[in-house]
Order: C-alpha cells, then sequence, then structure tokens
C-alpha cells in the first residue's frame, strides 16, 4: 500500500493569504508582493526554534541589525525587509509592536563600527512634496554652503549656547534658524546684519511662508540669541514686524467613557505611558525622561524633575497602575544588566552632574523608566548610551488608538493632560492643587480647564432648552 503524498498545510496557506491582503490593503506596488513574503520567510527561518506568537521586540531589533551588517543589501532592499516584518506583526496583532521605532529602522540599515547594535543616524527632513527633487536639492545645498561659510560663527553659537546649558533641541533647532537666517541674507556681509535684518526676516515667515505664530517667536528668540551672546550686537525688543497670530484654543478634554475606550485600544508599554499621562497629569517629554528613582512607591507619588520652567514638583502615583510599573522596572533592570554587561549602562546626566559624579551615569537610579530598544551615540559627547524611548512611538499609538475608538475628537497626548485637569476639577478639587499638580506658574492658565464642568458653553443654559 503506497504512503498518501504529503499535503501541504493548508492553515500556512491561509496565514500567507492574510498576509497578501493586508499588503494589499498597505497599497504596495503590484508584482512586489513575493519579494516582501520572501523576506518575512527569512526572518521566521532565523527563528526556526521560536513560534511567532512568542516573538519580543528584542528579536526584531537584533535581526534588523544583524540584516544591516550585510553589505551586499542595498537600501531598498533593506527597507523593503523591514516593511515585510512589520506587516508580520500587525497580522499577528503582536501587543509590543508600537515599542519599535520603525522609521528609524526605515531611514538606513548602515552600521556604526563603534558596537553591533547601533545603526547609523540619519538626519531626515520635512519637505513639501509639491517642491520639485530638484529644488530641494538646490536649498539643501545652499544651506551647506552657508555652514561652511560660517563655520567659526557657529562654533561660537554652539560654545554659548552649550555653556547656558539650553536643551539638545533648542540648540538644534536655534542653529537651524540661524542658519536660514544667514541663507536669507546670504549676499550681505555679517558685519552688516542689525534689528531691521531680523524684523525683515520675520516679516517674510509670516507673510510669505505663513508660519504658525509659535514657529515665529521660536526664529525671534533664536536670532535674539545669536545676535546678543555670539555678535554681542544687544538691542531693544522688536516691535516693528509682523506678527502670526495666534490662534486662542480650548483645550481638546476627554470624557472619562472616552478615556477607558482609548486605553482599552492600547496594550503594553503604550498602554502604561498614556495611562501616566492621564494618572498624573505630567507633560509627554516629563513621562518620556522619567528616571528610576523619581517613582517613590511607598509614598505613592512620582516626582516631576527639571519640568517646564526647570520646576520640580510632585504627582500622586496611581495604584491602578502600580504593578505594571514594577514589572517594566524589573524588565529595564534586566536591560541595565546585559549593558553593563558589555561596558556600556551610562545614561545622560543633566548639568555637570557627570563631572561632579562620574559612576553615577551607570548607577539604576539614574536610568530612564521607558528607554530605547537599541544604543545611541550622543550627538554632543560622542559618548554611547541608552536614551530615553522616542516620543513619536507613544504619539503615533495614541493617535491610532482614538481612531480605533472612533473618537471624533483631535486626540493627543497632551489631552491627556487637559483630562486629568478637567476630571479632578469636576471631582471638586480646588483649583490651586490642579494649579500645583501641573506645574503652572499663574493660576489664570489652570482657569481655562473650568470651561467644560459639566455645564455647557460658558455654563449658559440655551433658550431652546427654556421653550
Amino acid at each position: 500500500m503506497k504512503t498518501p503524498p504529503i499535503q501541504p498545510d493548508k492553515n500556512i496557506h491561509r496565514f500567507w493569504d492574510k498576509y497578501l491582503k493586508l499588503l494589499e490593503k498597505k497599497d504596495f506596488k503590484p508584482g512586489t508582493e513575493r519579494w516582501y513574503v520572501h523576506h518575512a520567510e527569512q526572518y521566521i527561518k532565523a527563528h526556526s526554534d521560536l513560534r511567532l506568537a512568542h516573538h519580543t521586540a528584542d528579536n526584531v531589533v537584533q535581526y534588523l541589525t544583524h540584516l544591516g551588517q550585510n553589505t551586499s543589501i542595498t537600501n531598498w532592499q533593506y527597507r523593503q525587509a523591514v516593511y515585510a516584518i512589520q506587516i508580520l506583526f500587525i497580522l499577528i496583532k503582536s501587543p509590543w509592536i508600537d515599542e519599535i521605532d520603525w522609521s528609524h529602522w526605515l531611514q538606513g540599515g548602515s552600521l556604526l563600527p563603534q558596537h553591533s547594535t547601533l545603526v547609523r543616524e540619519q538626519m531626515s527632513t520635512d519637505v513639501d512634496l509639491t517642491v520639485s527633487k530638484q529644488t530641494i536639492d538646490q536649498k539643501r545645498a545652499s544651506l551647506e554652503v552657508v555652514k561652511q561659510r560660517y563655520d567659526t560663527v557657529l562654533k561660537d553659537f554652539l560654545t554659548e549656547v552649550r555653556r547656558r546649558a539650553y536643551s539638545i533641541r533648542t540648540e538644534q533647532a536655534y542653529r537651524e534658524w540661524i542658519v536660514r537666517f544667514l541663507a536669507f541674507y546670504e549676499e550681505e556681509s555679517l558685519d552688516t546684519f542689525n534689528h531691521q535684518h531680523i524684523s525683515r526676516y520675520l516679516e517674510h515667515l509670516a507673510i510669505n511662508r505663513n508660519v504658525a505664530a509659535s514657529t515665529q517667536n521660536q526664529a525671534f528668540n533664536a536670532l535674539l540669541f545669536f545676535f546678543r551672546e555670539v555678535l554681542k550686537r544687544p538691542f531693544d525688543e522688536l516691535t516693528d514686524f509682523a506678527r502670526a497670530k495666534r490662534p486662542k484654543q480650548l483645550p481638546v478634554v476627554l470624557t472619562r467613557n472616552e478615556i477607558e475606550k482609548l486605553l482599552a485600544q492600547l496594550s503594553g508599554t503604550q498602554w502604561l505611558m498614556t495611562s501616566l499621562l492621564y494618572g498624573t497629569g505630567m507633560r509627554l517629554m516629563e513621562c518620556i525622561r522619567l528616571r528610576v528613582m523619581d517613582i517613590d512607591f511607598d509614598y505613592q507619588q512620582i516626582t516631576i524633575r527639571d519640568g517646564k520652567g526647570q520646576k520640580d514638583r510632585v504627582v500622586p502615583l496611581p495604584q491602578k497602575i502600580t504593578g505594571l510599573l514594577t514589572t517594566q522596572l524589573e524588565k529595564r533592570k534586566v536591560i541595565h544588566q546585559k549593558d553593563l554587561a558589555i561596558d556600556f549602562g551610562g545614561v545622560y546626566l543633566p548639568h555637570a552632574l557627570a563631572r561632579k559624579y562620574p559612576n553615577a551615569a551607570k548607577e539604576w537610579k539614574w536610568q530612564y523608566v521607558f528607554a530605547s530598544t537599541r544604543l545611541s551615540v550622543d550627538p554632543r559627547s560622542g559618548v554611547i548610551r541608552r536614551h530615553h524611548a522616542h516620543e513619536n512611538t507613544l504619539q503615533k499609538s495614541v493617535k491610532l488608538a482614538a481612531d480605533s475608538a472612533h473618537i471624533c475628537k483631535k486626540v493627543n497626548c497632551r489631552s491627556m493632560r487637559h483630562s486629568f485637569a478637567t476630571h479632578l476639577l469636576e471631582s471638586g478639587y480646588d483649583i490651586r492643587t490642579v494649579q500645583e499638580l501641573l506645574g503652572h506658574s499663574d493660576v489664570s492658565t489652570t482657569m481655562i480647564y473650568t470651561h467644560v464642568l459639566n455645564r455647557g458653553g460658558k455654563g449658559v443654559v440655551s433658550p431652546l432648552d427654556q421653550l
């Protein structure tokens, strides 16, 4: 009697059919499907001893890191492999998928020689897609020429800004505005610049570029710093230029029911971080930069250090997340110990603490609670560290969760803070208490949350309801 031929597993066929249908929904170029399947299969074969359901973000990061070391793979092939693996775990609904910074891996696969887990940082520039590639290249080339021409004065700027311990984001933003300003007056000498040049440039931003008021203000502050601290040319405050209009917007507040729906769409670290934003009222970057020593389980409180205006404050630690936060710290400690084993494990320390306490950077209490999945190079010092998680991951997760929960409001991470304040006032807490929890300098800033205290628009009863 002949043995019947082995039939291919129907479940495997169904799985790849679903994978291909998901690719179609993502609008991938027709004819490329087989290559995405190939990359996904290569990933699965590389982990033949581990079921897909048991994979973690670390498995994906390690695989992509190793793949990037292959010198024969091109950039477009590498991006294709990243997309293929991302679709694979979207299909099986892995709870940790949002913990991976997919945009980072899609931007390049070349490795730095210092360490096997480092991927070269690539600068990405947001560009107007309606502008031709030739025009974009010309603008970039022009900015590079300006940077080379004013290399000395830009180095003086870095000295001044770092001497005042400005954050690296402020440093980068200010530097870009200064370069754009110098490029705007490309034909003029630095010696001829005065306050009128600033006024004309700020008017150009408001009238021709139609920038937001906050953008114009940031450019103004950057140029003011440049003239006063770098060029040593102080002048009175500028008032003779067209101001971009600052819209008066009310905060977006979610109801308690909407908060529950939103959190139901999240899981893992993203759920924990979003719950912290709502449960404590902290700002996005305050949550991202949270360190181990800032959490006090005995007193059920969290200390927010160096918040807006360089002020510290204390907020309550929600009991509902105590268990998950403890688990998060246990996982984080394992990662820290692995980093220490390979002679890393350091973390950025503010101000001059790194010089005062040379060993503090590797201490457990200074580590970030929500750390990046990869090591990275500090752009200032060149030291390899594990920095905090990137805020974009949480921002995207909250937006997607709001869409999935069918919440018809402009929801973002800031909405969690707005909802925290409003719900406390609804519960009868004093506005001064809410002011301290939010870290507002003036109670008038906190007063904006009184607009939705279950009273409708400004507490007015519509005349229609009185008929």
